[in-house]
């Protein structure tokens, strides 16, 4: 969805259109996992709750998240089964663990639901509902606990279904955030957990050899929001983590193409949804990967046996899993 969009059934089936209108195209060649955020209609299905008289407390935002991945998820389930007639396809709800204890809960970031323009407004309503509120950009937005996600608990069932050949779509909004107690069991907390970040994970668990993250904006840029703003086309994880980039923005993106690249040597990319397939090439976007290396140079045959450095070797990588 655009930001400031009203999240009705129409607009956002209208975008899951135009997502698998660029997606659908690399499962031709390519072995695909589609991931998806849930923010706004999180925010959007939070609200209505609280403020249904009928319930004593309002749906906990795991199970909130539960919801928003069967509803996207089926949309995207649908409209990708359309586009690609006989090939299988599959909605997967999944949980992430995340940790107990981990400090977010006490610094809630996560920005969920419609922004407002009206600060008073904001801090009224969020005074109301119990809620946090925090700027986002020029507007005001509920915030809540975004913990770190430590595991996708079903991967192996993701990993499975891909070795068939099904297009799955999974981990939608980051995945239903869990917690194991000390008897072993699991049970939901109030969390959202960054799309992104589980995203990265899940690639770097399933043994994915490109990281798509799409967005709409052309790429990465170094001071976004001047007259000095230029995209960025190609840095590794330590050339990015260089640069300050907002938390609630691309911040979370770049922080997940650096850990997939760190932990694979393969590379990922973010840039504009439209554009998947000429991302996927190299031929828009920012490309994130490992450091150039050169090759190691060759012995010049003169007598003052000077080194002839050679050309690095060019980056090529194959791409079955997006």
């Amino acid at each position: 969805m655009e930001r400031g969009q009203v999240p009705s059934s129409d607009i956002q089936i209208h975008h899951v259109g135009a997502a698998v209108k660029a997606l659908a195209p690399l499962a031709q060649q390519h072995d695909l996992i589609v991931t998806h955020g849930n923010g706004p209609q999180v925010g959007i299905l939070a609200l209505e709750s609280s403020s249904d008289r009928a319930l004593q407390h309002p749906y906990p935002l795991d199970a909130l998240g539960a919801q928003t991945q069967g509803m996207i998820g089926y949309w995207l389930l649908q409209a990708m089964e359309n586009a690609l007639p006989g090939r299988q396809v599959v909605s997967l709800v999944c949980q992430t663990l995340v940790a107990q204890d981990d400090p977010a809960f006490a610094q809630p970031t996560k920005f969920v639901g419609p922004t407002y323009d009206d600060e008073a407004e904001a801090k009224r309503l969020g005074a109301l509902k119990e809620w946090e509120i925090a700027r986002d950009g020029g507007s005001w937005r509920r915030v809540v606990a975004s913990p770190e996600p430590q595991a996708l608990l079903e991967v192996a069932t993701v990993s499975s279904l891909v070795s068939t050949g099904a297009v799955v779509i999974c981990a939608g909004g980051g995945g239903i955030p869990v917690c194991r107690g000390l008897d072993g069991r699991l049970h939901g907390v109030e969390a959202v957990i960054d799309k992104d970040l589980s995203s990265a994970l899940l690639a770097r668990n399933i043994a994915a050899e490109v990281l798509l993250l799409l967005t709409d904006v052309d790429g990465v840029e170094r001071d976004f929001g001047t007259p000095a703003a230029r995209t960025i086309r190609r840095a590794s994880p330590v050339e990015l983590r260089a640069h300050q980039f907002a938390a609630g923005s691309m911040g979370p993106k770049v922080e997940a193409a650096c850990r997939f690249v760190e932990s694979t040597g393969h590379r990922a990319v973010i840039g504009r949804l439209d554009d998947a397939g000429e991302l996927l090439g190299g031929e828009k976007g920012t490309i994130v990967a490992p450091p150039s290396r050169p090759r190691p140079r060759a012995r010049s045959e003169h007598r003052d046996d000077r080194d002839t450095p050679e050309a690095p070797a060019p980056h090529t990588q194959s791409s079955d899993t997006i």
